[in-house]
């Protein structure tokens, strides 16, 4: 790689010898700009199983109300955002924002196999009327891992069925809502479990398998299979099926169309080499290869990122001492969202959107403090050639975080659990400040 600084010097002794002069202007590299580019997307996300409450049709709500069960809690009433959702528009609006990443829920628009519900497709193609009026470009998700039950309770993902299934789906949401659509995201982090694969214990895969083993039986089917609660064994033939259901999902969305943005959003570590041999190119292979190359087609890769690895020759390394932490005791470390977001455009060539980008932690100050050198980071990256068309904090209000229930938090804002008030956090106005220059600080 040539350095910048020995091209120009040999430029002005070349100059010097043919008598030439060079101006100050011409020899000093100009400061990179603090402003993101015009029309960037500033933006929160959430998740509808998350948020909304009282998703009764849906897989995971089965999983949650029964025993035993992987999950802390059940959802309950989450954030109560289906009543709630133009609150959390305005909420958004008031911080600053000009973008909302939310999701549609199958299980409310399909709750019984082939029959769709013309009250729920309404019920979100208001929202997306609703983020219009607020100047919130609406980027939808069409599946937030949840799913209707018996499309699970068939296999899920696992089943050859579920292809076609979900292309129809994807049809008919787009046909009721897609005309107002910003951009659209196929599926939410697909490759979670491989992530998850090496991390987790044996005993909370025992419990995610005893879980859907026990569900099974309880509604006399062979088999069921979540998008993010499987067993082990089943990692394979998931992949393979949402992998087939990302395709067609995103064809049959352009066929509706044409002219919408249409991607997937992947979980992505900032993997970085430590010492000889290090694994990490490996590992990027097995989280990420296959989906990475199917995205090269896409308009746009959504990267949802939380932290690095570190790799060495046999495996993840841990944090080093004395770093900040998470709420599960994972390195809290700003600089990985730039190093994600160069690794993803660098494989698929296609622009990259931050679908998803946070802290969960109960001390607003580390998230404060967490997102201003996090978009510096960005920010660098997009000077240096990374076309990044915005950017998505996680998530617009604490929410029902899966297994883990509502302890881990990663609002911008919080909520009463009595009367579910909003109530904005100091990160919500660092966040905002930001969006609405359009700069760094």
């Amino acid at each position: 790689m040539f350095d910048r600084r020995s091209v120009l010097a040999g430029g002005v002794a070349a100059l010097a010898a043919s008598g030439a002069s060079l101006s100050a202007k011409t020899t000093r590299k100009a400061a990179p700009s603090p402003r993101f580019p015009e029309g960037f997307l500033w933006g929160a996300s959430t998740a509808p199983h998350q948020i909304e409450g009282n998703n009764t049709t849906s897989d995971l709500w089965y999983l949650e109300h029964q025993q035993p069960t992987v999950f802390a809690e059940p959802s309950g009433d989450a954030a109560n955002s289906f009543l709630m959702w133009e609150q959390d528009l305005d909420l958004a609006k008031w911080i600053g924002l000009n973008t909302y990443r939310f999701g549609v829920e199958w299980a409310r628009i399909e709750p019984a196999k082939g029959r769709f519900s013309m009250g729920m497709l309404g019920h979100y193609r208001r929202i997306i009327e609703g983020c219009r009026a607020r100047g919130l470009a609406p980027i939808v998700t069409y599946s937030h891992f949840s799913a209707p039950l018996w499309f699970s309770a068939q296999g899920g993902w696992t089943n050859p069925e579920s292809t076609e299934l979900f292309a129809r789906y994807c049809t008919r949401v787009t046909q009721a809502m897609g005309a107002g659509m910003h951009s659209a995201i196929t599926l939410n982090e697909p490759n979670i479990l491989l992530l998850l694969k090496a991390m987790l214990p044996k005993p909370v895969w025992d419990i995610q398998k005893l879980t859907l083993d026990t569900a099974a039986k309880r509604l006399g089917v062979e088999k069921m299979v979540c998008g993010n609660v499987a067993a082990y064994d089943d990692l394979p033939a998931l992949q393979v099926g949402l992998l087939a259901a990302h395709k067609a999902g995103r064809a049959a969305i352009k066929a509706v169309r044409p002219d919408l943005p249409v991607g997937v959003s992947l979980a992505m570590l900032d993997d970085q080499a430590v010492g000889k041999n290090s694994i990490r190119d490996r590992m990027r292979g097995e989280l990420y290869g296959a989906w990475l190359e199917v995205a090269k087609t896409d308009d746009f890769i959504g990267v949802q990122n939380y932290e690095r690895a570190l790799w060495g020759d046999k495996g993840r390394l841990p944090a080093p001492e004395g770093s900040v932490r998470n709420f599960s005791g994972t390195e809290v470390w700003p600089l990985s969202l730039a190093g994600a977001v160069r690794y993803a455009h660098a494989v698929t060539g296609v622009p990259v959107l931050v679908s998803e980008h946070g802290v969960g932690t109960d001390d607003d100050a580390v998230r404060a403090a967490f997102i201003p050198p996090s978009l510096a980071g960005l920010k660098q990256a997009m000077d240096d050639g990374v076309p990044v068309i915005g950017y998505c904090h996680w998530s617009l209000v604490d929410n029902f975080e899966w297994i883990f229930g509502f302890r881990p938090r990663f609002g911008l804002a919080s909520y009463d659990p009595v009367t579910f008030e909003r109530k904005a956090k100091p990160s919500a106005g660092v966040l905002g400040a930001i969006a609405r220059a359009n700069a760094l600080a």
